[in-house]
C-alpha cells in the first residue's frame, strides 16, 4: 500500500473520539510548551551573565528575544484554535533548567569550561525545543490547524538556528580554549 493509500485509509478510519483525544494531547502539550518558554525566558539571562565568552552571550541574548516571540507565538497559536492559553509545569524543561543551574554552580566564574557548560545546557534545552515544536507542527497539521502548523514551523526553524549557533560557538573557540585552561 503506498504512503497516500495509507493516509487515506487512516483518514477514512478517524472518529470524533480518536480526533478529540489527539486534540487533547495536542493542547496539553501547547500547555507544556507555553509554560517552557516563559520560563526558559527568565532563565536565559543567568547564562547570559555566567558567560565568558561575548559570541556566547551574544548568541543567548539573541535567542533570549527569539524565546519571547515564542511565547507570543504560542499564545497565537491557542488563539488560532480558539483555545486560552494556559501554561502547564512541563516537568522536562523544569528538569533542564536544573541541571543548567547545577553546572553553572559547579564550574568556576570567568572560565572557558563554564561556557562549555552553559553551550551543553543550553544545547539540551535547543534539543528538547526541536523535538516538542517538530512534534507540533506536526500535530496541528494532522489536526488541520493550518496557522499553528505554520507558527510551530517558524518556531522549529528558530530553535534549530540557535542549536547551530552555539555548536559554532563551541566548535569556533570555547572548547578549545576550555581544554588550555
Amino acid at each position: 500500500m503506498t504512503t497516500k493509500a495509507k493516509r487515506a485509509a487512516g483518514a477514512a478510519s478517524r472518529t470524533p473520539e480518536t480526533e478529540s483525544a489527539l486534540k487533547e494531547l495536542f493542547i496539553d502539550e501547547m500547555k507544556d510548551m507555553y509554560w517552557a518558554e516563559q520560563h526558559l525566558a527568565k532563565a536565559l539571562p543567568k547564562m547570559i551573565k555566567g558567560a565568558t565568552s561575548e559570541d556566547l552571550k551574544t548568541t543567548i541574548s539573541d535567542h533570549l528575544e527569539q524565546t519571547k516571540n515564542h511565547v507570543t507565538r504560542l499564545e497565537n497559536a491557542f488563539a488560532s484554535i480558539g483555545e486560552k492559553a494556559k501554561p502547564v509545569k512541563c516537568l522536562a524543561m523544569e528538569g533542564l533548567l536544573k541541571e543548567s543551574d547545577e553546572l553553572l554552580s559547579e564550574t568556576a566564574k570567568g572560565t572557558e569550561v563554564r561556557d562549555v557548560a552553559i553551550i551543553s545546557a543550553a544545547q539540551k534545552v535547543e534539543h528538547y525545543e526541536i523535538a516538542s515544536y517538530g512534534t507540533l507542527k506536526t500535530l496541528a497539521a494532522t489536526l488541520g490547524f493550518s496557522e499553528a502548523a505554520s507558527l510551530f514551523g517558524e518556531t522549529l526553524e528558530e530553535e534549530k538556528t540557535a542549536d547551530t549557533l552555539l555548536t559554532q560557538v563551541a566548535e569556533n573557540y570555547v572548547n578549545e580554549a576550555a581544554l588550555a585552561e
